[in-house]
């Protein structure tokens, strides 16, 4: 992996280094922003190890530039350990924030995790769901059932959606309600228990999603 470090602590910078080097990255260093910035445009780096502290830009204005022209992941390493820097260095960009001092294999097994986080987020998402005989094009959000179109409202197949996840879990009514009207809810639910009994008959069987007591609703493949 390239890794870029840009770090203006020569003794800090040395030890990440050598450590990274030694587990098989390959390390680039520089101690400003600027030249950090033009290492990220020029040379495209694997991951961006940055230090906040720079002696000519700050840390959060190189991420922000960085985020400009590369979804590379970075991590934050920094001497700042106020809740409000590692906020605003998230908000600029940043995958990780690790405060000074730090273990360096602390370090190594944060490059680890959001390296692995990164690469599953890159992993192409599914165009279709198959449940039984039910199919939800989840690219023209249509579904049909047997191979005949069924026409649902838009409420309807956010619904579907959200319980199809996972079949066979419960899902809170409040979770629902979060996840199809993005919102909070307070009080009756009636409006979610009408939009259920369209969906279950739409879909010919009540089968379909089994209500639980007091809790929510759990999406189930007919036998």
């Amino acid at each position: 992996m390239r890794v870029l470090l840009i770090e203006d602590d020569p003794s800090v910078a040395a030890g990440i280094v050598d450590a990274l080097t030694g587990a098989a990255h390959e390390v680039r260093h520089e101690s400003t922003g600027t030249a950090g910035l033009d290492a990220a445009r020029s040379g495209t780096p694997d991951l961006v190890v940055l230090d906040l502290g720079l002696p000519d830009l700050d840390g959060t204005d190189v991420c922000r530039g960085i985020r400009s022209f590369s979804t590379v992941p970075i991590i934050v390493v920094s001497a700042r350990s106020e809740e409000i820097d590692r906020v605003l260095a998230l908000e600029m960009g940043a995958d990780d924030f690790l405060v000074k001092p730090f273990g360096i294999r602390e370090l190594i097994a944060r490059i680890r995790a959001v390296t692995r986080r990164t690469s599953a987020d890159a992993t192409p998402a599914p165009t279709e769901r198959r449940l039984g005989p039910l199919v939800i094009d989840l690219r023209g959000q249509r579904i049909t059932l047997d191979g005949e179109p069924v026409h649902l409202t838009t409420t309807e197949y956010q619904i579907l959606l959200y319980l199809s996840e996972e079949p066979g879990a419960v899902r809170p009514r409040s979770d629902i309600l979060r996840s199809v009207w993005k919102t909070e809810w307070f009080g009756a639910t009636k409006t979610l228990d009408a939009h259920v009994a369209a969906l279950r008959k739409k879909l010919g069987s009540a089968a379909w999603i089994e209500s639980v007591r007091s809790v929510g609703f759990r999406f189930e493949i007919p036998a």
